[in-house]
């Protein structure tokens, strides 16, 4: 019997009683249970068995009055949950948990119901983007940030988010991977077990200061999921790490620029500094500083200049430099300052809007869009539009749930990092590129656009029919250039017509992408947009 589903057969075995916290319910119908005064019977009920237990009640749904396994459709039984959610926050409660098991004729859950409302969001939330050559300690660090707690000199913090085997076992991240840590009046709020969802949903709930981390790949085959993270999600500020032990690179070079040319407040933190002596750090420091100056930025050494001045000088021409061990700890403490004093650079203006990065199905929940809310704010059980689809219309869908760091929230505003469950689709119908958009929006999809490029390297001229990637938001789609004079050269700006080669997507005026072919690579910004018939 495995551990989730001994849970189960607790519950049934406990069974219902007058004085506790467990209840069986087969189902939960909205015109049924909602209707002719059963919502305000039932969430007293519901107040009674959270109160039983003490602040916490187990909801057994599938099950028969005597605890028979009866099962019901998934969509049954994702109507159960809404309808419970409904009743929860109607007794001052919320879901934290729900888990699923197949049985012959459908689903059974077991939903555990805590005391107190459901989350609030409105606290200052910072999205940082790691960058960096493989290998130069990203993930270790992130990892020793968040848990406070030191390396083991093998990466054994970085652990904590390589979360496919392969890089587990390769020692490389070759996805996106996301961690949170905050702050609260006596400093750092970190997580104790960050494999643990609680224990990450725990921060969240605690924290008056949130940092979220995507952290990417340093490894150059996965340079497309780097730009990916960097151009895709609503960052505040970019960490551009250096290992001491080894100086700044070519993939270094591109990742700075990839950060600049998305105009990113950045932090470069030299890593290992534990395994050099102080004249290597110092020489390394040196060259991140020659760097930064031929790209027309101004290093500003923290351990000179504190971290006042860094809080203060950070932005468009100022870039600090902080010397880091994750072994040692050194260093750690100024990030963490750094972190929890640095303002937030975005805002929440505008109508909501998501790009979507990832999309996955849950059991008797649906299909899942998860990615970084870009403007605005959505609420659980808001009407939005998903698209556009691969023929440019929108399909109207429900957020049936909204989750952040595995912890359930009723809203989520700008910067968030979310997976929104969705009713009215499939998951497989979910793209990465796709946006969600308020119902009443009047979305117009775009198959070309017209932009203004930079040509940072490129063995020959740029001319017209030229295919790279674009990475656009979450957007990563082969497309055709064709500059306005014929041409384009390396170290060259200039116009071109861009067009996606195989489908339309929502491109706006302002919105800039990084363009890559092989080892050719560029940045622009869109100038003007061609929707589609």
């Amino acid at each position: 019997m495995s551990r989730d589903r001994a849970l189960l057969e607790r519950a049934l075995e406990r069974g219902e009683q007058d004085g506790g916290s467990i209840e069986f319910k087969e189902r939960l119908l909205q015109d049924v249970h909602l209707a002719d005064g059963r919502r305000e019977s039932l969430a007293a009920q519901l107040r009674h068995r959270v109160l039983s237990g003490d602040g916490e009640a187990t909801y057994v749904v599938g099950v028969t009055d005597d605890g028979g396994l009866a099962g019901i459709d998934p969509d049954t039984f994702s109507e159960t949950m809404d309808v419970l959610s409904l009743l929860a926050e109607e007794a001052g409660a919320h879901i934290d948990d729900v888990q699923t098991w197949g049985v012959k004729d459908g689903l059974v859950g077991v939903a555990t119901i805590c005391d107190g409302a459901v989350l609030e969001t409105d606290d200052e939330h910072v999205v940082v983007g790691t960058a960096g050559h493989v290998d130069h300690g990203k993930s270790t660090l992130v990892g020793s940030l968040i848990t406070g707690t030191a390396d083991d000199g093998d990466g054994g913090t970085r652990a904590y988010l390589d979360v496919q085997p392969h890089e587990v076992e390769r020692g490389l991240s070759a996805d996106l991977s996301y961690a949170v840590y905050g702050f609260d009046d006596d400093g750092p709020v970190h997580v104790r077990n960050p494999d643990r969802k609680a224990d990450r949903a725990q921060v969240v709930e605690e924290a008056d200061r949130l940092v979220s981390f995507v952290d990417t790949v340093g490894h150059e085959p996965w340079l497309r999921t780097t730009i990916r993270g960097l151009v895709g999600q609503k960052l505040d500020y970019g960490l551009l790490v250096v290992a001491a032990d080894d100086g700044p690179t070519r993939t270094t070079r591109e990742h700075l620029g990839v950060l600049l040319a998305t105009d990113l407040p950045t932090i470069v933190a030299l890593t290992k500094t534990d395994l050099v002596d102080d004249e290597r750090v110092a020489e390394v420091e040196r060259e991140v500083e020659r760097l930064l100056r031929d790209v027309g930025k101004s290093p500003l050494r923290i351990e000179r200049h504190g971290v006042d001045a860094a809080v203060e000088e950070i932005g468009d021409t100022v870039v600090p430099i902080v010397e880091t061990s994750a072994v040692t700890m050194a260093g750690l403490e100024t990030l963490d300052e750094l972190f929890d004093r640095l303002p937030k650079t975005t805002d929440d203006d505008g109508e909501f809007r998501m790009y979507v990065d990832r999309s996955y199905s849950v059991t008797g929940v649906g299909a899942v869009a998860s990615g970084t809310v870009m403007a605005g704010e959505v609420e659980a059980g808001d009407d939005l539009l998903l698209g556009p689809m691969p023929d440019g219309h929108f399909e109207e869908v429900e957020v049936r749930s909204i989750e952040m760091h595995y912890h359930r929230v009723d809203r989520a505003r700008a910067g968030r990092i979310v997976g929104i469950a969705l009713k009215g689709i499939k998951e497989t119908a979910i793209e990465r590129g796709m946006v969600l958009l308020p119902a009443d929006a009047d979305p117009t999809p775009v198959r070309e656009f017209e932009a203004e490029v930079m040509v940072l390297n490129h063995p020959t001229r740029i001319g017209d029919g030229y295919e790279p990637v674009v990475h656009l938001e979450t957007i990563g789609e082969a497309a055709a250039f064709y500059p306005e004079d014929g041409r384009l050269l390396p170290g060259d700006s200039g116009k071109t017509r861009v067009r996606f080669k195989f489908r339309p997507y929502l491109v706006e005026e302002g919105q800039k992408f990084v363009f890559r072919e092989g080892r050719s690579k560029g940045v622009g910004t869109v100038t003007d947009v061609d929707p589609i018939d």
